[in-house]
């Protein structure tokens, strides 16, 4: 909380009584529209080059080096980027990506191609500032106006010149983009670390998870899937009231949430057809709404845990593939799957086993969780701090 109000009272400090001039951007640098330039032209090395595609899949903010590089031959019939120089996109399928920019900074010169427009800035404005704001919602609000087309938006380079840029003294655009460029680091450090986290963890668990699930055929017995479960599809649902029933109908995850239910909860799930979903295993610790095209799999003997046979299937989903018919639309008939092969050791082994695989779960699957939600909250707080730091009122909004 601390680190949050010094921070804002650095900016306020900051943009304290600073003087800030609205220019069009065709008045503070040069614009240049690209041409030319496909994908078929890349070349394995050459001249750098940046396609426009590559602006809102790849690159970042700035970057040193270009993804993609064209022929010594090509690159004199394309457009320069000088180092400094900024990248805007001027086509896409959403406006969002419209508008989206990155700063030159490599050492050789680079080209660009058509759907780009180089924005080479003048003295009085920072490449990597003018990114900044091309990531505001007054940016946003500037290019939707010049905005033309449906399926493909297009932003024309004489359009673009039109959009009224705050400009702030050089010292305070210097700042700001310090400020922002370190809370991009810090996202990027955390994403980092998290995911590097999450990879060892799920390599720690698959590892002890085939460890401990891995049975020779003369350690245990061995029964089928239909010997040990009661095995059923789901129906369609007579209703469709929303509620907090998950709707469980051959996908990996619930495609909807009812008001009724037809499964108790601790339930093995698995599709019964469906591109892409045979060999999936879920688990349902609540009661849910199983469709007709998911299978419902519960123990019927006590000494055999539903829990532990849903870690078994998990394990293989390429046995459960094997028992499909895969030519058409993947079909996993209930003749095969009773047949499925369980390994059942003593019921005490099987509760350490389920015990063990769950905490390693539960691990896996906040971090799983966690990840997003971590990013979530330093993008937000990022945007925060560049809001404040790029919310320069107009003349005519005082």
């Amino acid at each position: 909380m601390s680190n949050n109000l010094n921070m804002q009272n650095s900016i306020a400090k900051l943009l304290d009584g600073v003087a800030v001039e609205w220019k069009a951007l065709g008045e503070i640098g040069l614009l240049i529209r690209g041409s030319g330039l496909q994908k078929k032209d890349f070349t394995e090395t050459g001249v750098p080059a940046i396609h426009y595609g590559q602006i809102y899949t790849y690159y970042g903010n700035f970057a040193t080096e270009t993804k993609s590089f064209v022929s010594a031959k090509l690159a004199e019939k394309l457009k320069k980027v000088d180092t400094g120089d900024v990248v805007i996109t001027n086509t896409s399928e959403n406006l969002e990506d419209v508008g989206k920019a990155v700063v030159y900074l490599g050492k050789k010169q680079a080209v660009t191609g058509g759907h780009a427009t180089i924005f080479k800035p003048s003295k009085i404005i920072l490449g990597k500032y003018f990114v900044y704001f091309t990531q505001t919602s007054m940016f946003a609000n500037e290019k939707r106006k010049y905005a033309k087309g449906t399926k493909v938006i297009d932003v024309s380079a004489t359009d673009m010149s039109k959009i009224m840029i705050p400009i702030p003294p050089l010292h305070v655009q210097t700042e700001i983009v310090r400020i922002l460029d370190t809370f991009t680091e810090l996202t990027a450090e955390l994403t980092a670390e998290l995911t590097a986290e999450l990879t060892a963890r799920k390599k720690q668990y698959n590892y002890y998870r085939d460890k401990l699930l891995t049975f020779k055929e003369y350690e245990v017995e061995w029964k089928t899937l239909g010997e040990i479960c009661s095995i059923s599809v789901g129906h369609r649902p007579s209703n469709n009231i929303k509620g907090k029933y998950a709707f469980v109908n051959a996908g990996t995850t619930p495609s909807d949430y009812l008001s009724i239910y037809n499964t108790d909860e601790e339930t093995i799930t698995t599709p019964s057809r469906g591109q892409g979903g045979i060999g999936y295993v879920g688990y349902q610790h609540n009661r849910f709404w199983c469709g007709p095209l998911s299978y419902r799999i519960r123990s019927i003997n006590d000494n055999i845990i539903t829990r532990f046979v849903y870690y078994v299937m998990s394990n293989v989903p390429h046995k459960i593939i094997n028992l499909a018919n895969m030519v058409g639309i993947p079909a996993l008939n209930r003749k095969e799957l009773v047949n499925f092969s369980i390994p059942i050791p003593p019921l005490e082994e099987q509760a350490r086993i389920v015990e063990i695989l769950d905490k390693f779960d539960a691990i896996t699957n906040s971090l799983i969780e966690g990840l997003p939600r971590e990013i979530e909250l330093r993008q937000k707080q990022y945007e925060y701090y560049r809001n404040l730091l790029l919310n320069f009122p107009k003349v005519e909004d005082k």
